[in-house]
């Protein structure tokens, strides 16, 4: 299972791009296999996919790549126990691409727990309440150490609302931070036996000054792929398109990229049509926990009662094999008496819906028809069963 690769630069081939919108369908080769964009990547915060198996992962939602968590995976199970295992890869058993965040949203989210200086971030561990310091120097050493195939540049992702001056100057320090970050992968090396590849992250906020800046810097750092943050974190929907359609007029179109913890099934759609390639989000396994169900004909609240004794299938077009045998009774009855196999059953099931969704986007770019078809889409997927 574990071939020893002969080792490849992170290549990037455009397929097809749709006559009557920005989106386009690509291939990302990676020496732990292809993946065909655009893409929703699961979230395995703390090295997996909460409630859902490997296993399940590959054969039954179909995801090509995953996302681990830089903070978590730093603070537990520790650097010591994932080199011992010979990276990320081989300690959770996932032989498929994986992406690591770098920590910066962590940063964002611990405002309490944290002090950003131009050095990096120092910040207060949630598990023990321990001091450590990060910066991009460290965060590039502890992705090497942790192994993904995408490591993500230092940033800070800024709040929504912020003040402009505020934005800038954060702006303006990821610039160096990601200087830094290029400096220290150059004079550093893989650990193991397969290549890393460094994505740049651009900020701004919601100023469109701010974003063009930050989009041409990213742009003129010539890396392989480029990623957008600062978004999905409270701003307008509008908002949010304006900027990610701002920068992908300038970010190069022969290289992908990710759209950073995005979004809804409509926000996915609406950003590939913008020109975006990769995605990330812990909203289908979140919401799962919480009830919430990502179907073909919009959204389901399944501890509702009208679901008590509907003997239909969870999603009859969902290419989860449970989604597809289960009924929405068996799953409401899961949920309201507090059974794993609930969370488990609702967490594959959104994940499939969600990796349905950005396949059927890519059939769709190819056949020349994703404008329409997203148009039709739209509506049904943000209507309330």
């Amino acid at each position: 299972m574990w071939a020893l690769f002969q080792p490849i630069i992170m290549k990037f081939s455009l397929v097809h791009n749709d006559p009557h919108s920005n989106a386009r369908a690509g291939i990302v080769e990676t020496d732990h296999g292809t993946i065909q964009t655009p893409i929703f990547m699961p979230v395995g915060t703390a090295a997996t996919v909460k409630a859902v198996h490997q296993h399940e992962l590959e054969y039954e939602i179909g995801a090509e790549i995953i996302l681990g968590n830089t903070y978590h995976l730093y603070l537990r199970p520790g650097l010591e126990v994932l080199e011992e295992a010979g990276g990320l890869h081989r300690f959770n058993n996932w032989s498929k691409p994986i992406l690591t965040d770098s920590g910066g949203y962590q940063v964002y989210s611990l405002a309490k727990k944290r002090k950003i200086t131009e050095d990096g971030v120092r910040f207060q561990s949630h598990i023990d309440g321990s001091y450590h310091l990060f910066t991009p120097e460290s965060v590039m050493d502890t992705q090497r150490k942790i192994g993904a195939d995408f490591i993500m540049a230092f940033d800070e992702c800024t709040p929504y609302p912020c003040e402009y001056e505020y934005a800038k100057n954060s702006m303006e320090m990821t610039h160096r931070w990601l200087d830094r970050c290029i400096k220290r992968v150059g004079e550093t090396d893989e650990r193991y036996s397969y290549k890393q590849t460094l994505l740049p992250i651009v900020q701004g906020s919601v100023f469109p000054d701010l974003r063009k800046r930050s989009a041409e810097y990213i742009a003129n750092s010539d890396m392989s792929g480029n990623a957008i943050g600062g978004l999905s974190v409270g701003e307008p929907h509008e908002d949010m398109y304006a900027m990610t359609d701002l920068v992908c007029q300038i970010l190069p179109k022969d290289r992908p990229r990710y759209l950073m913890g995005v979004g809804t099934p409509a926000n996915i759609l609406e950003s590939i049509a913008l020109g975006i390639d990769m995605f990330d989000c812990v909203m289908p396994t979140r919401n799962a926990r919480h009830c919430m169900l990502f179907t073909s004909e919009g959204i389901i609240n399944i501890k509702n009662l009208k679901w008590e004794r509907d003997f239909s299938p969870i999603d009859i077009k969902s290419p989860a094999y449970t989604s597809r045998t289960h009924s929405k009774a068996y799953l409401r009855h899961l949920m309201r008496s507090d059974e794993l196999l609930g969370a488990q059953i609702a967490s594959i099931h959104n994940l499939a819906f969600y990796l349905w969704l950005v396949k059927q986007a890519r059939l769709h770019i190819i056949e020349g028809d994703f404008a329409s078809w997203k148009n039709k889409m739209v509506p049904k997927l943000q209507n309330r069963l």
